[in-house]
């Protein structure tokens, strides 16, 4: 089984018409999983629904701690592209034997031409794949979290 741990980001946000700012009245992952017809055995928690600038210390030791009870040796979280390598950090410090994959997205689901749903489908992948550790997977590829950095000007994650 593969424990999804929803945190909000981008890939789930939506666009709201009255005030016309990206806000979060909930996840959209049910119907990310429905659209893109995946099968996997997948239990969803919600942990949050935060921009990852507005991540703290303790919403990372939050995340930390449900990785660290989870049953699961197959861990998603879904996360902002701005702080996810620094919550990669966290949890690498102390989770050794579990894989776990941080996926985010640059355009919400719900606007069109979002890569939520190639994202997701390659974490829950990688996920499947990689050996015990923390990893993101952005733009087609999966990254170790401590050989990545968000390139903000192209707007795509690359090695370092």
């Amino acid at each position: 089984m593969i424990q999804i741990f929803i945190t909000g980001g981008t890939l789930d946000k939506r666009y709201n018409e009255l005030n016309g700012e990206l806000d979060f009245p909930e996840t959209q992952l049910p119907a990310m999983l429905k659209q893109a017809r995946c099968t996997a055995e997948i239990d969803l928690q919600l942990l949050m629904l935060k921009d990852s600038l507005e991540m703290t210390d303790k919403d990372r030791e939050d995340i930390k701690q449900s990785c660290i009870a989870s049953n699961a040796q197959q861990i998603i979280i879904t996360h902002g592209t701005d702080t996810m390598v620094a919550t990669a950090k966290h949890l690498a410090e102390s989770i050794k034997d579990k894989t776990i994959v941080l996926v985010g997205a640059m355009v919400p689901y719900t606007i069109k031409q979002s890569d939520t749903l190639f994202n997701l489908g390659c974490a829950i992948t990688a996920v499947q794949l990689m050996p015990a550790g923390v990893y993101i997977t952005m733009n087609g590829k999966v990254f170790d979290w401590d050989k990545v950095v968000k390139d903000k000007q192209h707007g795509e994650f690359k090695v370092i």
